[in-house]
């Protein structure tokens, strides 16, 4: 069947109707929820951990605040897919604003090329910061996004049954892609690879399909990266991140574009069964996929499980900051998240550009010493907090001066 473009009548018959809503709070708190936990990142509750031995409680944060290394999940595992989610969640809101505006479909879709090539240059900017030269790379948040967005873009104008058949297609597609690529014999040399020796985490049977390094995601990056300028030969990634990833997380993106499509449709009210039903779904049928063997529920290499998984999660907190904030109305607490999720992108780039001059200029104008006030333990943890509040601060100022940093 020939794919051709929307017309002009099309997107006017598909996309969301132009008529202003009023500003999702609970969208925003979710999404300075996501970004505060990624700039946590400062406070290195693992190194607390590592000073406290057997202590449950530092255990238990710094667990949350590490990915785990294979299959499961942890609160920082969520950062990713939440960011990816988000972005489907707010491109109801955007097309309908710029429809109002008097936009045309040409224009908008310029913009979403315009957006995910710079998306992608800007995560490949970030990758490269430490690095001799480009480091191209393509796992990171910002290039994942960047990969899938004009697609999803195009979904936002269609109806919605075009949504499901397209996150069925994907996720089915991909599975398959990896479930026919043949696992590696028995004398096959992880560690070759990048895989520790005394890993835990591999699986026999069909579920081989997705082991670490061994798999067809890494074989196209083998291939893929290769092609690209690099200081040496690519062979794995450590962490077992994977370029094609964006396909499956398009498919996390799309099903934020339906929870963005229902918020928009009930508004003022919250489609919060819905919004229920979904997470109790996608979690659901995660877990089933991976204690069945059927394809295990990997964030790292995001599997299709990983996507319903982290899906289902995301519809969960989704549903959990609107009924605070927009049923209950509880929103003078969330003012901190607000000032963090309306500036998502600046608040990004600061975690990643900022951090290192924040902590030379402590270090140089209080001293060395200046967080152990409550102990060396605790001292990385004070240090971040401190760190996290300067981020913050240049956020409020950029938010009370509307300054709103947008790709």
């Amino acid at each position: 069947m020939q794919a051709t473009l929307p017309s002009a009548t099309a997107v006017r018959q598909s996309a969301p109707a132009p008529e202003r809503v009023s500003r999702n709070l609970g969208v925003d708190t979710y999404r300075g929820f996501v970004m505060l936990l990624m700039m946590a990142e400062v406070v290195q509750l693992a190194r607390v951990a590592h000073a406290f031995p057997g202590n449950w409680f530092w255990s238990f944060l710094a667990y949350h605040q590490t990915h785990t290394d294979w299959a499961g999940c942890s609160l920082h595992d969520t950062i990713q897919p939440g960011f990816s989610f988000l972005v489907g969640v707010a491109l109801p809101y955007s097309i309908a604003s710029r429809l109002a505006k008097g936009a045309t479909f040409g224009r908008m879709l310029g913009h979403a090329l315009w957006r995910s090539l710079l998306l992608i240059a800007l995560g490949i900017f970030l990758r490269s910061m430490h690095s001799p030269q480009t480091n191209f790379t393509f796992e990171d948040t910002l290039t994942q996004i960047g990969l899938g967005y004009p697609l999803l873009f195009l979904l936002g104008f269609r109806p919605p049954r075009w949504h499901w058949y397209a996150l069925a297609a994907i996720l089915t597609g991909y599975w398959l892609a990896w479930a026919l690529y043949p696992v590696p014999g028995p004398g096959f040399d992880y560690q070759a690879v990048g895989v520790p020796a005394d890993w835990q985490h591999h699986y026999s049977g069909f579920a081989a399909h997705w082991n670490k390094n061994s798999n067809l995601g890494n074989a196209f990056d083998q291939w893929f990266l290769n092609l690209l300028p690099r200081v040496a030969p690519f062979v794995a990634n450590n962490g077992g991140y994977l370029t094609l990833s964006f396909i499956p997380t398009l498919g996390t993106m799309i099903l934020g574009l339906v929870a963005g499509r229902w918020l928009r449709a009930s508004a003022p009210r919250m489609p919060m069964q819905r919004l229920l039903i979904a997470g109790a779904i996608g979690i659901a049928s995660g877990l089933l996929l991976h204690f069945t063997g059927i394809c295990p529920v990997v964030k790292r290499i995001w599997t299709p499980s990983w996507t319903l998984f982290s899906g289902g999660l995301c519809f969960l907190f989704l549903a959990g900051f609107c009924w605070v904030i927009e049923v209950r109305g509880y929103r003078k607490w969330a003012f901190p998240l607000v000032v963090i999720g309306m500036n998502s992108m600046a608040a990004y780039l600061m975690a990643h550009l900022f951090e290192r001059f924040i902590l030379d200029s402590f270090r140089i104008n209080l001293g060395a010493h200046a967080f152990q006030m409550f102990g060396a333990g605790v001292e990385p943890l004070v240090r971040g907090m401190a760190v996290l509040l300067v981020y913050w601060l240049m956020l409020f100022w950029m938010y009370r001066r509307k300054l709103f940093l947008r790709v």
